[in-house]
């Protein structure tokens, strides 16, 4: 039998779904198809004129022929083999292109398109390549986390579905993992559907991980062969947690160790690097040598300052792995000698002394009534004015809330003292009469009229400050008359008296007492006149030896000016003379 060569593709069928490609030299022709869609076969013969028939076969293994599809191309009819595995599955047009639907992979064969004329049979073979994309890959049986130093099954990728089968590859942060021995073994399996002839895929990777595989993505990929050539798909990005020992133990206090003071809570908190981290640790407390067993946390409550010292915590199961802080417990103490309520007499001295035991540097501050005092009180002698209630306070400005105050309340009293003055009114027609008095508690104060006895009622008081005040009265007494003024308080009761001449008789005024303010006043006072006396001075002095000197000079000049005069009444003298004796 003779077979014509195979003309090249006609258009039409190249854009069809089956992709049909011509490998010249083979003496063949090659339907790529995929899986399930419908095999396209056209005919690469030119029909001839006296053609009979055409008739579709393929070829076994051996050889040996099987027909399955004929068309007569005069009664028009198609008649298919009675082939099972094609049943139902055939077309044969009126150009004798083959259609097979629902390609399979027992579909790849060697067909063969025969024309058959009178005198010839012309063929022309066809081979069927059937391709199938497998699933996308999975990972499975994925390990829970991955050690270090320690080969580990990492997981399984499966692919399932394919034909050809196609290989698997496995990715570390997206660089394809080789097999090592020991560090990196992977184990490929296929397996095949006897039903389908579909491969399943399966690559097993066991893996031996190091910290720098934490948060590293693994993936795998399935790379296969399809009608259009070479494909790759890839898995889900896994990313394993890493576990790994201890390598560094380290230990932390709350609150923070610098700001710790006595009756404060303390957390001791050791911590390993290892993951997961250790849960359990041994605590050693200052002076005690053997660790006590707790978890990553150990309080102790309401420290004192003997409590400050190292602190140290290790693993249980390996000692040597240890970590240490020191602990400082700041503590504060405040004593003030004399402290409560003090009450001393008015001249006494006091000692006062307020001393401060501390951690470290502590500030003072001394307080009078709610006013800052600039330096510690000191009384070698004690005023009225002195009396208040102190406050001696301290505190560690770098350790919040360690403040101590401690107070001192000072009564100051005296027994009544009295002075009593007078004045005469511009007038003339009244005098005032005061009483100054000094005391504490405070005194009260009582005007009578010595003889008579009579009490006088009517007075003005100044108010009580620093343990004096002052009552006065004013009178117009058309006699002498004798005023007393009486003083008495808890200590001691003072009377003193005054002799006031009658108000037609005139008599030296008792100026009244200076108060401190007063006293401040006109020492201030005092201090710029004698400051103005002594420039003043200092000017007179100046001007004096000025003076001096102008006169020194004068009489010298003087001098010269007196002898020339002289001797001009001299010569006048003669003159009147020679007058005189000439007559």
């Amino acid at each position: 039998m003779a077979s014509k060569a195979a003309p090249s593709c006609r258009l039409v069928f190249c854009l069809l779904i089956s992709a049909v490609v011509l490998r010249p030299g083979l003496g063949s022709y090659t339907v790529n198809s995929i899986y399930g869609d419908t095999i396209i076969m056209p005919c690469q013969l030119d029909v001839p004129q006296n053609l009979m028939f055409g008739k579709w076969k393929y070829e076994k293994p051996d050889g040996s022929p099987v027909f399955i599809a004929f068309r007569s191309s005069t009664k028009k009819s198609v008649q298919y083999d009675d082939v099972p595995e094609y049943k139902d599955r055939l077309s044969l047009s009126e150009n004798y292109t083959l259609s097979i639907s629902n390609a399979r992979i027992s579909d790849e064969k060697r067909f063969v398109c025969m024309l058959v004329t009178e005198d010839n049979v012309f063929e022309a073979p066809t081979v069927v390549k059937v391709f199938k994309q497998p699933s996308k890959p999975e990972f499975v049986s994925k390990a829970a986390f991955l050690e270090t130093e320690q080969l580990k099954q990492l997981g399984d990728c499966i692919s399932k579905d394919s034909y050809p089968y196609g290989n698997i590859t496995w990715y570390r942060n997206g660089r394809p993992l080789q097999h090592h021995e020991g560090v990196v073994n992977i184990h490929f399996n296929k397996q095949m559907d006897p039903e389908t002839q579909l491969y399943t895929m399966t690559s097993s990777l066991e893996y031996k991980a190091t910290k720098s595989d934490i948060q590293m993505p693994f993936t795998c990929s399935v790379t296969y062969y399809g009608p259009t050539g070479q494909n790759t798909v890839y898995s889900e990005q896994a990313v394993f947690d890493i576990y790994y020992p201890t390598e560094q133990v380290t230990i932390q206090v709350l609150p923070p160790k610098n700001a710790i003071k006595e009756g404060d809570n303390i957390t001791l908190k050791c911590l390993g690097n290892g993951n997961p981290p250790p849960v359990e640790f041994l605590f050693y407390l200052p002076g005690q040598p053997e660790g006590i067993r707790s978890s990553n946390a150990y309080i102790l409550t309401d420290v004192r300052r003997n409590a400050t010292g190292d602190y140290k915590c290790s693993l249980i199961d390996k000692k040597s792995m240890i970590a240490s802080t020191a602990i400082t417990v700041h503590y504060l103490d405040l004593s003030l000698n004399p402290s409560g309520e003090v009450t001393k007499q008015v001249g006494d001295a006091l000692p006062v002394s307020c001393t401060v035991s501390a951690s470290r540097n502590a500030t003072v501050v001394w307080m009078k009534d709610n006013i800052r005092l600039r330096s510690s009180p000191s009384f070698s002698s004690l005023r009225y004015q002195d009396a208040g209630n102190y406050v001696c306070e301290t505190a560690l400005q770098e350790i919040e809330g360690l403040k101590k105050r401690e107070s001192l309340t000072l009564v100051v009293e005296g027994k009544p003292q009295i002075k009593m003055t007078k004045k005469t009114d511009p007038s003339g027609l009244s005098k005032t009469i005061t009483c100054h008095v000094e005391g504490f508690p405070k005194p009260a104060i009582q005007w009578t009229i010595t003889g008579s006895g009579s009490v006088i009622n009517q007075t003005e008081e100044s108010p009580y400050i620093n343990g004096k005040y002052s009552s006065k009265i004013i009178i117009s007494p058309e006699e002498n008359v004798t005023l007393t003024c009486t003083a008495e308080n808890q200590l001691e009761r003072t009377v003193n008296s005054l002799n006031v001449s009658a108000i037609s008789i005139p008599e030296h005024d008792e100026t009244d007492e200076i108060s401190d303010e007063n006293r401040e006043k006109v020492n201030d006072q005092a201090k710029l006149i004698v400051g103005i006396v002594v420039g003043l001075l200092l000017a007179a002095l100046v001007a004096g030896v000025v003076y001096w000197l102008y006169m020194k000079k004068s009489k010298t000049a003087s001098k010269h000016v007196n002898k020339d005069l002289g001797n001009l009444e001299e010569n006048k003298k003669l003159e009147e003379n020679n007058h005189k004796t000439e007559a």
